[in-house]
């Protein structure tokens, strides 16, 4: 069958829609209708060329969404054809399969074991998971990165006390997620950093005890004077080095645990004082929350559910595959939390 995608075929260009042509399933591989996806910093970087060289060009990109499956391929027990499910790039239960390989002209395409920009896709059957009846198909693509990765961070690697402060810093999708499972758990002093006022307001709206704008210059002082001497913990998602050393600067020296989850530019290095981390800080980076996929979105969705909170909030403009550079770049310069791809099907 034929298929609209978004192509990236060179970095640093922007992505080209194409009608392109699906192969037979493999064994594990399961033929997707996308009805939502989200778009993440990941892509962006991709496609600026910042994650390092390219072996695989041209390929398709995305790894959050949701939609309903079409159609198995040999070996797949987890799903069924008709259910609903949410896409994501953190493995689960099931088969890994190898990324599709698609067709334009004499052109291969390729991708990996999950890819959402595009109105139908080949994926990994570990990279599925059923949706809950109750949650809407576009929240659903939050259980596919964002939620994973920011309320994973708090539920299965903090784990926090209620009395701790805490700091988020960078509010985009895993950064709102993080701070809306702190509310969630009830945390009483949760400090969100970033350089929007406007996300700033938002964290406010959802929780968050205290803000501060990065920019400002007495920032240190203020969460020193705060916290008296520096927040407990801090959950950093800015995505550059220097707001990783800006969280490792703002966390107790006796006890300050600093968990990160953004991915600066390849190449790039962290300076941190050695004496600080002998003195009792300490540094780790999370890989998608420590996310088991199958067992713990239905745990997140039942929290944020019974806490009744508002993971719309992150979903706040809405744009068509063909607009998927305009996302990308609205990304880029902070104008969006999480923009949302809603997909078109001409049946």
């Amino acid at each position: 069958m034929k298929i609209n995608a978004a192509v990236l075929e060179e970095l640093g260009k922007p992505l080209l829609l194409k009608s392109i042509d699906t192969a037979p399933l493999l064994p594990g591989q399961v033929l997707i209708k996308i009805l939502y996806s989200g778009v993440c910093r990941s892509q962006l970087m991709e496609v600026k060329g910042k994650r390092g060289s390219d072996n695989w060009l041209p390929h398709l990109l995305g790894h959050e969404g949701s939609g309903i499956v079409q159609a198995i391929g040999q070996g797949v027990k987890k799903i069924e054809v008709g259910d609903e499910v949410i896409v994501g790039w953190v493995k689960g239960d099931g088969m890994e399969a190898p990324g599709a390989k698609y067709k334009y002209d004499n052109q291969i395409i390729n991708s990996g074991c999950v890819t959402t920009f595009s109105n139908y896709s080949i994926i990994s059957e570990n990279r599925l998971v059923r949706k809950p009846t109750s949650l809407p198909f576009d929240i659903a693509v939050l259980f596919g990165c964002a939620l994973p990765t920011g309320a994973g961070m708090v539920l299965n690697e903090l784990k926090p006390s209620s009395d701790l402060s805490i700091i988020v810093l960078g509010l985009g999708g895993i950064g709102l997620s993080a701070l809306m499972a702190l509310k969630a758990l009830n945390i009483k002093m949760i400090i969100a950093v970033d350089i929007s006022d406007e996300k700033l307001t938002l964290a406010k709206e959802l929780g968050a005890t205290h803000t501060f704008n990065a920019t400002n210059n007495n920032i240190h002082r203020d969460i020193h004077e705060l916290t008296d001497g520096g927040a407990d913990r801090c959950i950093e998602s800015g995505g550059h080095v220097k707001t990783i050393e800006l969280g490792f600067s703002l966390i107790q020296k006796n006890h300050g645990k600093l968990l990160f989850a953004s991915h600066p530019p390849d190449g790039e290095m962290l300076k941190i004082a050695p004496h600080e981390l002998i003195s009792g800080k300490s540094i780790e980076g999370s890989w998608g929350g420590s996310t088991m996929p199958d067992k713990d979105i239905p745990i997140m969705y039942d929290l944020f559910h019974k806490s009744d909170t508002p993971l719309g909030a992150l979903l706040t403009k809405k744009y068509k595959l063909e607009q998927i550079n305009q996302a990308l770049d609205d990304l880029e310069n902070g104008r969006v939390f999480r923009p949302l791809i809603v997909m078109e099907h001409f049946e």
